[in-house]
C-alpha cells in the first residue's frame, strides 16, 4: 500500500464509550486542524438512529463508523456541511472523538 492510500484511511476505531454506548476513538495522535475523515451518508426523511440534521429539512443517516461520534460540551472535533470531520483540538491516541451537538444535549 502506498502513502496516498494510507492517508484515506481514517485514524479511528470504535469501542465502548464512557459517554454513551459505543464511541469513536483515535487510533493515533491527531493534530488540531487535521482532517480526521469524511463520513458516508444517505438522505433521511425522518429522524432515527444515526440521523444527522444539517438543517430542519435536511437529514442524513450516517452509514459508517463516524456515526459513533458522541456529544461532549468540550468537544475535540467538528463536522461540516461537506461531511468532513476535523480536529478542533489535539487528540491523543485512544482518546474519544467528540462533537458538540448543541445546547439541548447534556453530558
Amino acid at each position: 500500500m502506498n502513502n496516498d492510500q494510507n492517508i484515506s484511511i481514517p485514524p479511528v476505531y470504535v469501542k465502548e464509550s464512557e459517554i454513551h454506548g459505543r464511541g469513536l476513538f483515535a487510533s493515533r495522535d491527531i493534530g488540531k486542524a487535521e482532517l480526521i475523515g469524511k463520513f458516508k451518508t444517505r438522505p433521511a426523511k425522518k429522524d432515527g438512529a444515526y440521523v444527522l440534521w444539517m438543517e430542519e429539512d435536511r437529514g442524513y443517516q450516517v452509514l459508517d463508523d463516524f456515526k459513533y461520534i458522541n456529544h461532549h460540551n468540550q468537544a475535540n472535533a467538528a463536522y461540516y456541511d461537506d461531511f468532513t470531520v476535523m480536529a478542533i483540538k489535539n487528540i491523543k491516541k485512544d482518546e474519544e472523538i467528540t462533537h458538540y451537538y448543541g445546547e439541548n444535549w447534556g453530558d
